[in-house]
C-alpha cells in the first residue's frame, strides 16, 4: 500500500515553486521520492531551494520562467527534459492576488480598477492553462501522469474585496473539470487532472490582509477564523498529503475532482 503513495522515479514540475505554498509542494514531492523542477520568476530562490534539496540527497532543478510566457515555459521544459529525460506530473501553483486587484469597502463598486481585476484573473487562469499546454505535452509523451491545479475557497463562495481572484479561481475549477474530461477522452486513465483547494493559509500576498504587524488578526482575519471550524489558519505543510496523493498512483481512479484542505471552511454555514 505504501508504494502506491510513492513518487519515486517520477519527475514533477511545480510552477509558483518559489512561493510559500510552492516551497511545501516542492519539499513534499522530494520527501515522497520524486525529482522536482522548481519553476518561478525569482532565480535566486529557485536556485537556493534546488541546491539545498540536491545537497540533502534529493533531485531538483531550478526553472526560471513566467507562467504566462510560453517561450520561457518551453525553455524550462527543455531544461528539465535534458536533466531527467521525462516529465510525469505538473503542479500549477503559480497564481495569487495583487494590490490592484483588491476593492476596499469604501471604494466605488462602479469605478473598480478593472485592469487590475483582469490581470489577477489572467494570472490565475492563464497561468494555469499555459503551463499545462507546455508541460502537459511532455507528460503525454511520457505516457502517464497527473496534473494538479490549485483552486481556492474563493472559487465557490463570494469572498469580498478580491473579485479578480474569485473569477480566476472559479475559471480554474471550470477548466479543471473540462480538461479532465478531454484528457480522459483522449488518453483514458493514463493522464489525470485534479484540483487542490486550500483554505486560508498565510502567504506574502495575503498576510497584511489577515494579520496585524504587531500580532493578532485584522477584522478580515477574525472573520476567516470565525468561519473556519478548526479556528486557525492552515500550515503550508498540511497541503502535502493531499498533493502527493493526487500526484501518486494511489489516486489512479480520481480525475476532475477538487480536494478541499480548509479546516472545514467550505462546509461551514456560519452558525
Amino acid at each position: 500500500m505504501t508504494d502506491q503513495f510513492s513518487l519515486s522515479g517520477k519527475v514533477i514540475v511545480v510552477t509558483g515553486g518559489t512561493g510559500i505554498l510552492g516551497n511545501s509542494f516542492v519539499n513534499g514531492i522530494v520527501e515522497a521520492g520524486g525529482a522536482v523542477g522548481i519553476l518561478g520568476r525569482n532565480q535566486a530562490i529557485a536556485e537556493e531551494r534546488a541546491a539545498k534539496i540536491n545537497a540533502n540527497g534529493g533531485k531538483a532543478i531550478a526553472l526560471i520562467a513566467d507562467a504566462l510566457n510560453t517561450d520561457e515555459l518551453i525553455a524550462a521544459k527543455n531544461k528539465i527534459l535534458n536533466a531527467f529525460g521525462k516529465i510525469d506530473g505538473l503542479v500549477n501553483g503559480a497564481g495569487g492576488n495583487m494590490p490592484q486587484g483588491v476593492l476596499q469597502p469604501d471604494e466605488d463598486i462602479f469605478n473598480m480598477n478593472l485592469e487590475g481585476m483582469k490581470k489577477v484573473t489572467e494570472v490565475n487562469l492563464w497561468g494555469t492553462i499555459y503551463p499545462t499546454q507546455v508541460f502537459g505535452e511532455a507528460i503525454a509523451k511520457t505516457g502517464k501522469g497527473s496534473i494538479v491545479n490549485i483552486s481556492s475557497m474563493n472559487s465557490k463562495r463570494a469572498i469580498t474585496k478580491v473579485l479578480g481572484y474569485n473569477m480566476g479561481k472559479a475559471a480554474v475549477d471550470c477548466y479543471n473539470q473540462w480538461f479532465a474530461v478531454e484528457l480522459a477522452n483522449r488518453y483514458g486513465d493514463a493522464i489525470r487532472m485534479n484540483a487542490l483547494a486550500p483554505g486560508f493559509f498565510l502567504t506574502e500576498q495575503n498576510r497584511s490582509l489577515l494579520t496585524l504587524p504587531e500580532g493578532g488578526y485584522t477584522e478580515r482575519g477574525e472573520k476567516v477564523i470565525r468561519n473556519t471550524p478548526f479556528k486557525r489558519f492552515g500550515h503550508p505543510d498540511e497541503l502535502i498529503g493531499a498533493l502527493v496523493w493526487l500526484l501518486s498512483d494511489a489516486s489512479a481512479f480520481v480525475t476532475g475532482s477538487m480536494i478541499c484542505v480548509d479546516g472545514g471552511f467550505s462546509i461551514f454555514g456560519g452558525v
